[in-house]
C-alpha cells in the first residue's frame, strides 16, 4: 500500500496530481494508494475510476478526507 498524505502538498500551493500519478504508476496489481486531501478528490476519483480503478471515500472531519484506491488485478 501506498500513502500520499496531500494536505501539505496543496497548504504549500503546490498541485500534488504528479506526486499522486507517480505513486499510481508505481503500484502493483491489486495494491491499494491512499489519498489523503483536505477535500474529497473528486476530479482524481474521476481520472483513476476511468483507468479502472475502484475507490473508497470516507471522510475524516474537519473538512479532511481519505480516499482508497484499488489497483484491478
Amino acid at each position: 500500500m501506498a500513502i500520499v498524505d496531500a494536505r501539505p502538498i496543496l497548504a504549500a500551493g503546490e498541485e500534488p496530481f504528479a506526486t499522486i500519478m507517480s505513486a499510481v504508476a508505481a503500484l502493483l496489481e491489486g495494491e491499494e494508494l491512499v489519498v489523503l486531501a483536505p477535500f474529497e478528490p473528486v476530479p482524481l476519483e474521476g481520472v483513476l475510476s476511468s483507468e479502472g480503478f475502484a475507490y473508497d471515500a470516507e471522510p475524516l472531519g474537519e473538512g479532511d478526507w481519505k480516499v482508497t484506491f484499488r489497483r484491478p488485478r
